[in-house]
């Protein structure tokens, strides 16, 4: 399947969810490969579907994971996988893996739209951060080689993030997943050719920072996410997160927005196709 094979993926939008036809929402960042998905898997993707998601980018977190997801993208046409190592994971690896994870790259080329999810958390125990580093360099240079974009965390780490992009000088865009941020931090990545993954944080009225900066940026500069099991919306804490729940970070979005829904839903599954280099449908 190449990156730019757009009849892998269905239509963009056509109407609200009070139209003749169903919204169509792409899931940009989704765990569903991980334990407290993975045991109804079909289940939580069926359940997806009929909110109205209908495409699901799932990245890794570590080298294990790696040769599962590319076994579901071959038996799933909308699951997109990007394959990397979460900063969280990064103590359990070395820069051999991201050796690894270049030749997988360079032969399942078509089937890896991303590599992700890396980056940088300087929330963890400064005895990782180094590890962290070296890692996020070196698969951001990776990236680089093969024209991917990458799908960013981060935590207490923006300003490093943006100094090692524009070090490398890196082109390929991407996603900065769970953006948390005021306009100003948030049009520092969109400068740069990413667009930012928005999901439950803006459920909660007290995220006013993020809720302001999704009111004032471009539509152009959003796309939307789960971070499905983690990061439950507001009135779903202590729940697993899943999927599905992408209808109602959508419905949250739209409340904060001036558009019409039907635009907005457009918009955000093109900025989704655009960002991750699938062209248009």
């Amino acid at each position: 399947m190449s990156v730019t094979d757009t009849s892998v993926l269905p239509a963009a939008a056509s109407n609200t969810a009070s139209g003749s036809q169903p919204l169509k929402l792409f899931d940009t960042h989704c765990h569903l490969d991980l334990p407290e998905l993975a045991s109804e898997q079909q289940m939580h993707w069926q359940s997806a579907q009929q909110a109205g998601v209908t495409a699901l980018l799932i990245p890794a977190v570590q080298q294990a994971a790696w040769q599962n997801l590319l076994s579901l993208q071959q038996h799933h046409s909308y699951w997109h996988i990007a394959l990397g190592i979460h900063p969280w994971w990064a103590a359990k690896h070395s820069l051999d893996a991201v050796a690894a994870l270049d030749k997988l790259v360079t032969e399942h080329s078509s089937a890896i739209v991303a590599v992700g999810e890396i980056g940088l958390d300087f929330a963890l125990d400064e005895a990782t951060f180094a590890i962290q580093q070296q890692l996020f360099t070196a698969q951001l240079a990776l990236a680089k080689q093969h024209g991917k974009p990458v799908v960013l965390h981060h935590r207490k780490s923006q300003v490093q993030l943006l100094a090692e992009l524009k070090r490398q000088q890196f082109s390929a865009g991407g996603i900065l997943h769970a953006f948390s941020g005021s306009q100003q931090q948030g049009m520092a990545f969109v400068d740069l050719g990413f667009k930012l993954g928005i999901g439950g944080t803006i459920t909660y009225e007290r995220a006013e920072k993020t809720r302001s900066t999704v009111r004032k940026l471009p539509l152009e500069c959003f796309v939307l996410e789960t971070d499905a099991p983690a990061m439950p919306l507001a009135g779903y804490q202590g729940e697993v997160n899943t999927p599905a729940q992408l209808a109602r970070v959508f419905d949250a979005f739209c409340q904060l927005r001036p558009e019409p829904s039907r635009q907005i839903a457009a918009q955000l599954w093109q900025n989704s196709l655009n960002v991750l280099r699938f062209g248009t449908a």
